[in-house]
Formats: C-alpha cells, sequence, structure tokens
C-alpha cells in the first residue's frame, strides 16, 4: 500500500496523502517496519514543504506583480484622457533607486511598456490596455490558483504529520508490548 494517493485536486498535479485509518493493518501489509515507513513519511514531508515554499515565493512574486499592472492600466487611462483633451502631463519618473528625474509628456497615442529581460516594446495605448487588461486578469487567476494549491498542500502537510506522529505511536506501544512480554 502506497502512502501516496492520486494527483488530483490541484493543478499542479501533488499527490494527494493518504491518511492511515488502521496503523496495525498497514504495517502488517507488506511486512514494512516502522522506519521505513517513516522514513517515506518523511520524505513525502519534505516534498511537500519544497511545493510549499516555491508556491509561497510564486505568491509573493505576484503581490508585487499585480499592484503594479494596476498602476500601469491606471497610467494607460491617464494618458488616453489626456490624448482626448490634447493635455500635455508633467511626471516624476525613477531613474534608480530613490533617484527621480520630472518630464513632460505630451499627448500621445503611443506607449512603451517593459516586458522584462530588458525588453521595452511600443504599443499603441488600445494596444497595451488590452495587454495590460489580459495580463491582469491572468495574474488574478494564477493568485487564485496558487491560494487554493496551497490549501491543498497544507491539508498534504497535515495528513502527513499525523501519519508520522501515529506510526511513530505505534512503534513505540509495539516495543513496550515486545519489552512486557519478553
Amino acid at each position: 500500500m502506497s502512502l501516496e494517493g492520486e494527483k488530483t485536486g490541484n493543478s499542479l498535479g501533488i499527490p494527494k496523502a493518504i491518511f492511515l485509518e488502521d496503523v496495525d493493518k498497514f504495517m502488517a501489509d507488506g511486512g514494512k517496519t516502522a522506519e521505513e515507513v517513516l522514513r517515506k513519511l518523511e520524505e513525502l514531508f519534505q516534498k511537500y514543504r519544497v511545493m510549499e515554499v516555491n508556491l509561497l515565493q510564486k505568491k509573493e512574486k505576484l503581490k508585487v506583480q499585480i499592484p503594479d499592472i494596476k498602476m500601469s492600466l491606471d497610467m494607460i487611462q491617464l494618458l488616453k484622457r489626456n490624448k482626448e483633451n490634447e493635455k500635455t502631463v508633467e511626471t516624476d519618473f525613477i531613474l534608480a533607486h530613490n533617484l527621480y528625474a520630472r518630464a513632460e509628456v505630451p499627448p500621445s497615442d503611443k506607449v512603451g511598456l517593459w516586458l522584462g529581460a530588458n525588453v521595452m516594446l511600443e504599443y499603441t495605448l488600445e494596444q497595451a490596455d488590452d495587454l495590460l487588461t489580459k495580463n491582469l486578469k491572468q495574474a488574478n487567476q494564477s493568485m487564485e490558483q496558487t491560494d487554493s494549491d496551497l490549501d491543498f498542500l497544507k491539508d498534504q502537510i497535515t495528513t502527513t504529520e499525523v501519519n508520522m506522529a501515529r506510526v511513530y505511536n505505534w512503534d513505540v506501544k509495539r516495543r513496550q508490548t515486545l519489552k512486557a512480554t519478553a
């Protein structure tokens, strides 16, 4: 009998931890020692912890990314309004950490967006709005899925911890019984 179940209930294919209802029966099946079972449970536990760290890092990245996208969308809306009103915008922009420069931005129907990896592309305001709206939707969906996967993973970690405690206690009880009969 395996300690892992089907890989369902999450988007990442994380295996579901099987709760050991009857430790005596589980230990009797296949003639496993408590040390072997505890080692397997510890491996599974460590895998779950690594996955949890990765998901938490992804969530932190999204927590930064989502407000940035919203701020960019707000700026696109401002540029659209200023284009309609033929109004020049005076703004401060960042040159380096804590170093800003002031600039006047004339009305324009184009905008440059940083895509990452030192790549910037020029878009029309409409294209930029569409792209950023799509990116915001995807980031929000990714955040929801990450939260769901984290909840699932926390359940698996708890189940594995409980299984480890139950197998350990079963082994202690078994040793005490062997000692008493000897």
